[in-house]
């Protein structure tokens, strides 16, 4: 009976052994590929960082909650810029492990992750809460105040654009405003004009109603009035001559006497 109990012990620690020598396999295998790519400084081979993202999620799988793997999966996301997923692993090992100094550098990797996606707010932040956890970290202070400059910077050009924003936008309203103005005056002066304009015709219908009108007929009574006009003028004509009929009629009658 207690050789089947050692047999049944032993079996179960190799299991245990061959188990734990298949998750270390994959993170030796995960590790391999990642630096692999870090030798290659010429450009960032995400290839060879996808990898080993692979290789230590089959790792992590096997055993969820150790920190060093996570640690590495990570840092190989970080690498392959999926900042997003980066900072989601980070906050994730800050918020289970105990160490300080551990929560210290996921909380630093955390902030690192913000800063490349300009989350300057949020990393500014995970630097001073890694800060808390661990004082003495001299990068984590460097990175606290690159990151505060940036936002410094930021800030500076957020004022200077809105300043050009309101400098244009004062300029286009006094545009607008100068465009009115000119827009009124020439209304006025073309009101001004169609006044005088209208005085000047109401002057010259006054001066034309102040003058003597002339007289004027129709073509019928001038054709009247000059056939009156021979008629009488044919009329005093034969008067004349009978006039003068009568003096040499009498003149004849005192010669033949």
């Amino acid at each position: 009976m207690k050789q089947k109990y050692i047999l049944i012990m032993f079996l179960l620690v190799w299991a245990l052994s061959s188990q734990a020598q298949n998750e270390r396999k994959f993170v030796r295998q995960g590790n391999k590929y990642y630096e692999a790519a870090m030798k290659d400084t010429a450009h960032l081979d995400t290839v060879q960082f996808n990898k080993a993202e692979i290789e230590y999620m089959k790792a992590i799988e096997k055993k969820p909650d150790d920190t060093k793997w996570n640690f590495n999966l990570g840092d190989a996301l970080y690498k392959q810029k999926k900042f997003g997923e980066s900072a989601e692993k980070f906050r994730e090992i800050a918020d289970k492990t105990i160490n300080k100094v551990e929560k210290g550098r996921a909380l630093h990797n955390l902030g690192n992750s913000f800063l490349m996606s300009n989350k300057l707010d949020e990393s500014i932040a995970a630097y001073k809460e890694a800060l808390r956890n661990n004082p003495k970290d001299l990068e984590t202070k460097y990175n606290l105040l690159y990151a505060m400059n940036m936002k410094k910077k930021q800030q500076q050009q957020q004022n200077k654009d809105q300043n050009k924003n309101n400098k244009d936008q004062n300029k286009d309203q006094n545009k607008d405003q100068n465009k009115n103005q000119d827009q009124n005056k020439q209304d006025q002066k073309k009101d001004q004009d169609k006044k005088d304009q209208n005085k000047d015709q109401n002057d010259q219908k006054q001066n034309q109603q102040n003058q003597p009108q002339q007289s004027k007929i129709s073509k019928q009574n001038a054709e009247q009035m000059l056939q009156a006009l021979e008629n009488n003028e044919k009329k005093i004509q034969d008067k004349v001559k009978k006039v003068q009929a009568m003096k040499a009629e009498s003149k004849r009658v005192d010669k033949d006497w």
